[in-house]
């Protein structure tokens, strides 16, 4: 056997386990975020607390009470958009990863 041909099979299997790897990995993202949003529904929830805001007439810190209907939806739509990100992330790596597995893993089978 030669070089050129040792070469083209470690190219070849290389590669199909560089798709397997991505696609696998879009697959685990893409069951995490199914259990999250669920099975796991507070997962995902932050809670954030009211800062001390400088006031700009009397210079010193007060505290200020966020409207929480507000504060609700901001937290609903940052986690929307956070599931949106991933899912999209993940079915791309799957649409990826998934071909790059399938044509490489042909052709080293075809090699055998």
């Amino acid at each position: 056997m030669s070089a050129i041909e040792w070469v083209k099979k470690i190219y070849i299997y290389l590669f199909s386990a560089i798709g397997l790897i991505i696609a696998v990995t879009g697959l685990i993202q893409l069951i995490n975020l199914g259990l999250k949003s669920w099975i796991f529904t507070k997962a995902d929830n932050y809670y954030s607390y009211p800062m001390p805001v400088s006031s700009p007439d009397k210079g010193q810190a007060t505290q200020q009470q966020p409207n929480q209907v507000a504060i609700d939806e901001y937290q609903k739509n940052n986690m929307e958009s956070q599931r949106q990100s991933s899912a999209s992330n993940a079915i791309a790596m799957i649409i990826v990863g998934a071909p790059l597995f399938l044509y490489h893993w042909r052709l080293a089978r075809k090699e055998m």
